[in-house]
């Protein structure tokens, strides 16, 4: 079999495979927001399986600059996937949308008229570069958040599915942007196709190992902690609970900025780990900051239904509870109320 025939190989079963992860993924999950973005992720990647070319600089036609415009948004649509695989409190806004419409364009004007207009070196490299970008702000919602994921088995997976993603990304672009000009080469084009397709197989095999309803868990209502799971009777196990939730209630450590659950497991004298199962396995949260956050507004709302507090800014109370500034207070105390605070605190006060 010659090189070409083999890379045609290749991208057909790795496109394939991409189009049935996509409806598989679309029929269990197209009411999760992680879901949503893993199918967009997959059906982009097919289209990058279909346009990569190593070191090309001819012209691109009507029919091909449509799907590498769409292949180019997909590093957008990649951050964008890691944020939400990584905190369950991520919602879509608009300028999300604006920013993949923005990065595509670009693309499809690039290969219509920038490239053919004598510029194609730079305006590979400029793609390329905005992918690095992208990848890295993946890699880096991935370094902060992933700690904060309490489910230890999806952990793992987790970060496999955006390290596999990311370093085949971040190769690709540098050599696409080291080997422009060079001139099309079978061997570096079939074996691009040889990673994305073993990438693309290594990840279908780890999702398959984790339970779908771990890896995109649907929304609990209003981010409270999930059914506690039964477990057995454990003297130590109970003893570690109970000198965590004196930490929480009579230190308040939840008021302590960037705190983690590494501050926490190294003032109980336990592995992280095992911090770790014990807050997802025996108070039954998916998330650590979910469980920080719930302390947090619990506090607010006392404050806020204190008639002696009445003239108490928000903010302030915010503050004091543990958040960093008022943003992020208003979107977590709405999605555990269903109220902002302001209108918590009118409530309360008309009640008494």
């Amino acid at each position: 079999m010659t090189l070409a025939a083999t890379e045609l190989a290749l991208r057909a079963a790795t496109v394939a495979l991409l189009l049935a992860l996509a409806a598989s993924l679309f029929t269990d999950f197209r009411k999760v927001l992680a879901g949503k973005l893993a199918v967009a992720f997959a059906l982009g990647s097919a289209a990058h399986a279909v346009t990569a070319s190593i070191g090309t600089t001819g012209p691109i036609s009507a029919w091909h600059a449509p799907l590498i415009a769409f292949s180019t948004g997909n590093v957008v649509v990649f951050w964008l996937f890691t944020r939400a695989l990584f905190d369950e409190a991520f919602r879509l806004r608009g300028w999300h949308g604006a920013i993949w419409a923005a990065v595509a364009s670009y693309s499809f004007v690039s290969c219509m008229w920038i490239a053919p207009a004598g510029n194609a070196r730079a305006a590979i490299v400029a793609i390329n570069l905005l992918a690095l970008a992208f990848i890295i702000l993946a890699v880096a919602q991935t370094i902060t958040s992933w700690s904060s994921d309490l489910v230890e088995r999806r952990r793992r997976v987790r970060v496999f599915i955006v390290a596999a993603a990311a370093l085949y990304g971040g190769a690709n672009a540098l050599l696409q942007i080291s080997a422009v000009g060079s001139g099309t080469s079978e061997l570096a084009n079939t074996l691009n196709a040889a990673v994305l397709a073993a990438v693309v197989a290594a990840i279908t095999y780890a999702m398959m190992r984790v339970e779908g309803a771990e890896l995109f868990p649907a929304p609990v209502e209003a981010d409270a902690p999930m059914s506690i799971q039964p477990a057995a009777d454990d003297t130590a196990d109970q003893k570690l609970i109970d000198a965590l939730m004196r930490l929480m209630a009579d230190e308040r450590i939840y008021r302590q900025d960037n705190i983690t659950i590494g501050t926490l497991a190294t003032r109980l004298r336990i592995p992280e780990y095992r911090l770790r199962r014990l807050i997802n396995q025996r108070l039954g949260y998916r998330n650590f900051n979910v469980f920080l956050n719930n302390h947090r507004i619990e506090e607010a709302k006392a404050a806020l239904a204190d008639p002696a507090q009445a003239e108490v800014p928000v903010i302030t109370i915010a503050m004091d509870a543990g958040f960093q500034s008022l943003g992020p207070f208003n979107r977590a105390f709405k999605a555990t109320t269903g109220v902002t605070p302001t209108e918590y605190r009118r409530a309360k006060a008309s009640a008494v």
